[in-house]
């Protein structure tokens, strides 16, 4: 594949380790916490939940500053700070000795942010606006690739115990960073950067560039409630087969490596020409249709197989990232792009806050009364109303012809 630029390849480089880092721990975690809490799956659920809402609190107030610093002071240098903060994370939650050290993990994990807003920013920098949403698709592809690898990682690693898979992810961000600060040239013309003020830096301020540009408001509504249901699978993924299969922590890493190989297929090999072929607003219609019906149905699956089956289904809602980030980067100008990223990581972090409160207590609230699937019926009606706020009043409309200042 060719790349119009040479920051796309090594960002994209930089997502993949991040998440290979991210996805290595997550088959370990339901263990290691029933191990560090002396509790059963079922309360290990709620405690997970506890951790992501930890995470999305600080991520609500940095990602906006760490935004609009990226537009004052460029890509690069935040880059760099999220991934050195993430390799001090994971080596602090490789020797966490209590459940406090986890949620302290958690907290300096969401203050650093994540890689996805300024990698976002970098691609936004230098892509044509006509071609953002099919390269935000890579992203995913990357994500997808690195949920491949890590988590079949993670799984293996779990035989040396459960500490394990955090020490690779810690080694893996320090090499990230490594390549971030050797190979990765700033995208941010001097010309396209404007002052930091504090003021500024948080969600309201982020998205006032949109605020005169009337699809703002449906996308960003919509873009909330999806993720109030893409949330299903960090919150309760490894809990939900754990109890409705008997999964251990190998098999879920295969779970996992697998939505990973078909969201890669999906993301790097589809997204960008359905994108140029239908528009941004249907494959947004396809995506959270296909997300919705699988939710639903896994609900109700009562073999592994339908799971996998499944996945095949889901795949189709990575449309939903890159043609919604692409419909919003076309509304602001050059020297908004970070701050408008650093926005949505902070209503991201705003529904992560809510979502696991409401997905992990669904999860348990079902298994009390035989049914683990009521998670996956509160997502699925997330993602149809979502739906409905896109063909009622995102599908036919018209965006401003220029950004928005």
């Amino acid at each position: 594949m060719r790349f119009d630029h040479r920051a796309v390849p090594i960002v994209l480089a930089a997502v993949l380790i991040d998440t290979i880092g991210f996805g290595i721990v997550m088959p370990v975690f339901p263990a290691l916490i029933t191990q560090l809490g002396h509790v059963g799956l079922e309360q290990a659920t709620r405690i997970a939940g506890y951790m992501l809402v930890m995470f999305a609190v600080t991520q609500f107030f940095a990602g906006p500053i760490l935004g609009n610093l990226s537009d004052r002071f460029g890509r690069r240098p935040v880059l760099l700070f999220s991934m050195l903060a993430f390799a001090a994370d994971y080596a602090l939650m490789s020797v966490a000795p209590t459940l406090a050290w986890l949620f302290l993990g958690r907290a300096i994990a969401g203050a650093a942010g994540a890689v996805y807003g300024p990698a976002s920013s970098v691609l936004a920098d230098v892509t044509p606006p006509e071609k953002r949403s099919g390269v935000f698709g890579l992203i995913g592809a990357a994500f997808g690739i690195g949920f491949i690898v890590g988590p079949a990682i993670g799984g293996l690693l779990a035989q040396f115990g459960h500490r394990a898979p955090f020490i690779a992810a810690a080694v893996l961000a320090f090499v990230n960073a490594l390549v971030i600060l050797v190979a990765m040239p700033e995208t941010l013309k001097p010309e396209n950067r404007r002052p930091f003020h504090l003021r500024d830096a948080h969600v309201i301020g982020a998205f006032r560039p949109l605020f005169a540009a009337g699809l703002a408001a449906p996308l960003l509504i919509a873009w909330f409630i999806w993720q109030l249901a893409h949330m299903i699978y960090p919150a309760t993924w490894s809990f939900w087969a754990a109890i409705r299969f008997g999964w251990d922590a190998k098999a879920i890493g295969w779970s996992l490596a697998f939505v990973g190989l078909v969201m890669a297929i999906v993301q790097g090999g589809l997204t960008g020409k359905f994108i140029a072929r239908y528009g941004e607003r249907r494959a947004l219609v396809v995506g959270l249709a296909a997300g919705g019906t699988a939710f639903l149905a896994y609900a109700f699956v009562t073999a592994s197989w339908q799971a996998y089956a499944l996945f095949l289904v889901s795949a189709l809602s990575g449309f939903v990232f890159p043609a919604m980030n692409g419909l919003l980067s076309h509304l602001v100008d050059a020297s908004h792009q970070g701050a408008l990223q650093g926005g949505i990581g902070s209503m991201t972090s705003v529904s992560s806050i809510i979502a696991p409160l409401l997905l992990t207590q669904a999860l348990a609230f079902g298994v009390d009364r035989g049914f683990p699937g009521a998670a996956f019926l509160l997502a699925a009606i997330f993602a149809f109303i979502a739906l409905g706020i896109i063909v009622w009043k995102v599908l036919d409309r018209v965006p401003p012809p220029e950004p928005v200042a």
